[in-house]
Formats: C-alpha cells, sequence, structure tokens
C-alpha cells in the first residue's frame, strides 16, 4: 500500500497513532531519499510535541534498526549481553566492563560512538591508544569477539543508517530531547548490533542528557518496554552525574584511569558503577551466579587475578594498539608534588607524569575555602573541551592526550590557593579560558552537601 507523508503528519498532529506498516514506510522512504527534510522535520515536531504510543515507538526502533545491515552474531556461542550509557563527563565505563565480562566468559559485541559536544565518547578514548583502530569488517569483528571475548568498535556506516540521518536531522530541528525518538535511536543500534539482552547506563544530572531523575526513569522506561516488546531482556542503571565519573576527564587519561580500576584501585564512584553493571551483565548472561553476592565475588576475583586486565590487553592489541605504549604510560603514574599557590609543598597527588602525556601541566587553584557544594557538570566538559580533549564541531581533531585530572570531589574541604585539579595541553593560549569555565563550574559554600549514591536506582 502506498502511503503520503502528509497524511502520517496530519495523524500525529491530531495525537493519532501510525501503524506498523506506515512508520516502516515513512523510514525507508527516508533512508533511500525520496522524503524531503522538511517533511520529516514536521513529523519529528509532531512527536516531540504529541509522543508515541510504546508500540509506535517499538515500531519505530524496530524500521530502524532493519534500514541497513543487522550483525549476526549466531556464531558467537552463547547469550550475548551488550551494554549502553546515554553519555557523561569522564564515563569510562565499557573500558572497564567489557573486559571483566570477557574474562567471566560472557561475549560482549559493543557498538560505541564518538563525543560531540560536552560528552566524551568511547571510540576517542580508544584511539588515543597509538595504532588502535575503531573501525573492522564484519569478520574481522566476529573473529576478535571469538578470540578476545569482547570487541568495541565504532558504528559502522551501515548500521541503523536512519537513525544516523534522523538524529542529524533532530540536532538541527531542537526535536533531540524527546523521549520516544531518544529511546528508538539508543535501542535500534542495541538490536542492530545484534544484542540478546542489554544493560542501559541511564545517566541524570547537570552533566547528562536527562537533567533530572525523573526524566532519566521515564526514558529508562520507555527502552524496558521496547525491549519486552522486541523480545530482548533489559535492565536500566539509574546513575548520578551531577559531577564527572572519577578523577579523568579526557582520551588517553581515562584509557589510564580504566587500567587502574582494573588492576583492582580507581575512584570510589566509578569502581562502584562499574562494579554494579558487570554484576548486571552477568545475571543476565548464561554464566549468572546464584545471587549477587557471588557474582560480586566473581566480577572481583578476575580483577585481583588479573584476567579482566589480560582480556583488555588482548583486546587492544587484536585492534593495533601499542600496549606496550600504553603499559609504560600506566606503570609510570607517579607522585607529583603540586604547590598552593605560592610555594608551599602540599601532599603529593598521582598523576601521569611521564613526557607522552601532554606538553603542559597546569594546577588549577580554589578561589575561596569551603566546601565543594555543587558542579555544573557540562561546563566541566567544555572546559575540557576547550583543551583539546573533546569536539565542539564534528570536523574539529582531537588531541588525546590533553584532558583534566579532577583532585577534588563534591563534599570535599578546599583551602583557597589549593589545586583542585590538573589541566594537561599543549595549547597554552586556552588555559586562562579554560581555568575561568571550569572554576566557574563548582559552587563553594561554608555548607557541606548531602552525600549521594552515585547509583540512584535500578529497574528491571
Amino acid at each position: 500500500m502506498g502511503y503520503r507523508m502528509y497524511d502520517l503528519i496530519e495523524k500525529k498532529k491530531r495525537k493519532d497513532p501510525l501503524s506498523e506498516e506506515e512508520i516502516r514506510w515513512m523510514i525507508r522512504e527516508y533512508t533511500e531519499g525520496r522524503l524531503p527534510d522538511y517533511q520529516m522535520s514536521a513529523l519529528m515536531m509532531a512527536v516531540w510535541f504529541n509522543g508515541m504510543t510504546d508500540e509506535e515507538t517499538t515500531y519505530l526502533t524496530m524500521a530502524m534498526a532493519r534500514s541497513g545491515d543487522m550483525l549476526d552474531l549466531s556464531a558467537i556461542p552463547g547469550t550475548k549481553v551488550d551494554k549502553h550509557s546515554t553519555g557523561g563527563i569522564g564515563d569510562k565505563t565499557t573500558l572497564v566492563v567489557a573486559p571483566i565480562l570477557a574474562a567471566l566468559g560472557v561475549p560482549t559485541a559493543k557498538m560505541s560512538g564518538r563525543g560531540l559536544g560536552f560528552t566524551g565518547g568511547t571510540v576517542d578514548k580508544l584511539e588515543s591508544i597509538p595504532g588502535l583502530r575503531s573501525e573492522f569488517s564484519e569478520e574481522e569483528f566476529l573473529r576478535i569477539l571469538k578470540d578476545v571475548g569482547f570487541v568495541d568498535a565504532a558504528q559502522t556506516k551501515a548500521l541503523a543508517p536512519a537513525d544516523k540521518l534522523l538524529y542529524a536531522l533532530r540536532d538541527v530541528t531542537a526535536t533531540v530531547d524527546s523521549i520516544p525518538l531518544i529511546a528508538s535511536s539508543i535501542m535500534s543500534k542495541k538490536l542492530a548490533a545484534g544484542a540478546d539482552r542489554i544493560v542501559l547506563d541511564v545517566k541524570c544530572g547537570s552533566g547528562a542528557f536527562m537533567q533530572d531523575r525523573e526524566s532519566a526513569v521515564a526514558l529508562a522506561r520507555q527502552m524496558i518496554r521496547i525491549g519486552d516488546l522486541a523480545g530482548r531482556k533489559v535492565v536500566a542503571v539509574i546513575s548520578d552525574m551531577n559531577q564527572p565519573l572519577g578523577h579523568a576527564v579526557g582520551n588517553l587519561v581515562e584509557v589510564l584511569e580504566a587500567l587502574e580500576v582494573l588492576s583492582g584501585g580507581g575512584e570510589e564512584r566509578l569502581r562502584t558503577l562499574c562494579m554494579e553493571i558487570a554484576v548486571e551483565m552477568l545475571q543476565l548472561s548464561d554464566h549468572a551466579r546464584q545471587d549477587r553476592e557471588e557474582a560480586k565475588a566473581a566480577v572481583e576475583e578476575v580483577i585481583r587475578s588479573g584476567a579482566a586486565m589480560e582480556r583488555c590487553m588482548a583486546f587492544y592489541r587484536a585492534a593495533g594498539g601499542d600496549t606496550e605504549y600504553l603499559e609504560k604510560a600506566f606503570r609510570n603514574i607517579k607522585e607529583y608534588p603540586v604547590t598552593m599557590d605560592g610555594d608551599e609543598t602540599l601532599e603529593a597527588v598521582t598523576v601521569p607524569t611521564v613526557p607522552i602525556m601532554a606538553e603542559t601541566m597546569t594546577p588549577v587553584y580554589a578561589k575561596e575555602d569551603g566546601f565543594l557544594f555543587a558542579c555544573d557538570n557540562a561546563e566541566v566538559g567544555m572546559a575540557s573541551v576547550m583543551l583539546g580533549a573533546g569536539r565542539a564541531k564534528k570536523e574539529d581533531v582531537i588531541d588525546p592526550l590533553a584532558g583534566i585530572l579532577i583532585l577534588k570531589k563534591l563534599g570535599d574541604p578546599v583551602r583557597k590557593g589549593e589545586p583542585i585539579a590538573i589541566f594537561f595541553t599543549k595549547d597554552e593560549s586556552v588555559l586562562p579560558a579554560a581555568k575561568e569555565r571550569f572554576l566557574a563550574a563548582y559552587t563553594i559554600s561554608e555548607k557541606k552537601p548531602e552525600e549521594t549514591s552515585v547509583i540512584l536506582e535500578i529497574l528491571r
């Protein structure tokens, strides 16, 4: 049956649901270039105002997933479990969790994205390792998954092409922040990538696309419903993104922090979230333990034994990465004396100080006494972009060595003139503006803020 886009726009404008056939026709026609952007823009805006039913959102998800290649992972034995994060500042959980699951025998096939705006991208972090490439043929992808136990690759152009087209359109028509459109975008890529079961890390806060807990929960519930209707089991972890996750914000500096967690250390909030996501993924797999405590013990054991680190390095080598460079950088994380904004030497802090990191390493000092009370986390992300660690525009080139090491977390006491962060950059001209933006992101108060958990809720 033939349809007219005008009629579909009219239906959505009047809050009438679209049928599965109508949505499949619309996505096929748009992907193949037979529908103009102005009509699809009108449809997206009608969705923004009037929403979609669960069934409509699932139809849209499946139509986008099937708009290109569907990765067939049936040659890999066992249930394939995937994870997705909705993005944030300092979020390197994939770099930790995927090797853990591989060491536990759970095959993990991951498609990741690049950073844009204030959020970082896993692909950019991986490509900060010299020689590592993130684009593979399907044959290579499956071979690495079979040999190593996990693979993390850039999304190919043939995977869910409708999503790429629609996201680019939504980005310039103020229709990004629609829960049905966000949910269908995320889930279409997960389904096209061949996942059997999915763990979602849905961020909320000042450094996330979902600013408050209620909207994050609504998005998570929508994706869980899509999973149910598509025959996939989905678990969602709602996590706090009102401050950076971990100490490191950037690319190579985040890879090094991920290695620290895989070595048994790491900042507490980062480690807690990684462990929880790993446990949830394990319990969705064929290797599920009898209870959560046993699952947690299994996760901790593959870290303690070094098995997770071994899987991590095996993937980096399989992807062409220079692991000797990376291991040298990790070995040379050392104590570095940071002074007050004057001559007094404070207790040393642990930072990457080897020459391969960056030409300049500059402390950023607190401007007053008090407690770190609040953080506009998106502004921290934008400060790292200014240093060269991210993109303001798609065509911008990232400096893999640029970034921020944050020395204080919310609730910590600070003194005027005390270093609260260290900047890494090769462009000293950006330092004054980046420092100003970073410092403006933090509120210092006489009052200590209430302590909050990094994990706010888990939806199953």
